[in-house]
């Protein structure tokens, strides 16, 4: 959570973001580890600063719905809750993306932090193929490469392999 703060931090410089990022952060983490996610939340919660602990222990309650947000769904605690509040109330990637952008608002920053929570829970193969079919990253300076899923599914692979071996 601490690296993940850091990493906010280079581009945001209210501390709830880092909180938010923190938080995301360890969601994955923990569902990557086989762990319910939302069943992690409450310590979770407990790492958190304790200037920030109180907003996010309301968005991301059991019982919060993003029809309460104060705040517009692209500020971090909203944003944050209404992707907790998506991976909660679907049963698959594909609804939480929908579920996610049916909100309205800031879709695609809602929709990328389900993404992220709604792909390590579900697995690579909930996402549906004609979504990461097209899926390509230019790499600029490198001639005209193009990276396809089987490539970032392979740097992936050798980065985690990296880690494992530290």
């Amino acid at each position: 959570m601490d690296a993940a703060r850091r990493i906010a931090a280079l581009t945001h410089g209210d501390r709830a973001a880092w909180e938010g990022t923190a938080i995301f952060h360890e969601l994955i983490r923990v569902t990557l580890e086989d762990a319910d996610p939302l069943a992690a939340l409450p310590d979770i919660l407990a790492l958190l600063h304790p200037d920030h602990r109180g907003r996010y222990a309301t968005v991301l309650a059991p019982d919060w719905h993003p029809d309460q947000a104060t705040e517009f769904n692209g500020a971090v605690w909203p944003c944050l809750g209404s992707a907790v509040w998506a991976l909660r109330s679907t049963t698959g990637f594909e609804d939480a993306i929908r579920a996610a952008v049916d909100l309205g608002g800031d879709t695609d920053t809602v929709a990328a932090v389900t993404g992220g929570l709604a792909g390590a829970y579900h697995g690579l193969e909930a996402i549906p193929v004609r979504w990461t079919q097209p899926l390509h990253v230019p790499l600029p300076g490198f001639d005209g490469r193009v990276l396809r899923l089987a490539d970032l599914l392979h740097l992936a692979d050798r980065l985690g392999a990296d880690h494992e071996r530290r």
